[in-house]
């Protein structure tokens, strides 16, 4: 029997249902760590899985340094309006927008960048997490960074 209160906190802590918690958390015996590297694994399946689906709905979004001498446009695509405007889709895009600012050697591929804010994730694994946290495909159309 797995303990209620580690479903909760690993649901806190990673975004994935509850029932997908408890499976982790059963297949890792109760370990709290491995269940977190089980859900994971699992995230990056499924992100494969969908990589094939269309992306046709989505959102512009857009990000102005505090200087106002860097600027960015971003169009992220995902399947349905309805993940579109959810928080999780949101975050994403923003967090997209200020690694785009925040990072200007244009030779290096966006998806293999380093995330500005954990240095051990890849932006292709922030995406996957998101894309195993909605259960929707999600693309990067096309971005622009301006500068001064």
């Amino acid at each position: 029997m797995v303990d209620i209160r580690q479903v909760k906190q690993l649901r806190e802590e990673t975004g994935v249902s509850i029932t997908e918690c408890q499976k982790a958390l059963i297949e890792a015996s109760g370990d709290f760590e491995k269940a977190k590297e089980v859900l994971k694994a699992w995230g990056k399946e499924l992100a494969e899985k969908k990589k094939s689906r269309e992306t046709s709905q989505g959102i512009i979004d857009s990000y102005i340094h505090l200087n106002k001498k860097v600027g960015v446009l971003l169009e992220l695509n995902c399947e349905t309006d309805f993940v579109a405007k959810s928080p999780d889709f949101q975050n994403l895009s923003h967090e997209l927008c200020l690694q785009i600012a925040g990072f200007s050697d244009e030779t290096v591929l966006l998806a293999d960048q380093s995330w500005i804010k954990d240095e051990s994730k890849k932006i292709k694994e922030l995406i996957s997490d998101t894309v195993a946290k909605i259960g929707e495909n999600i693309s990067i159309k096309r971005y622009v960074r301006y500068s001064l």
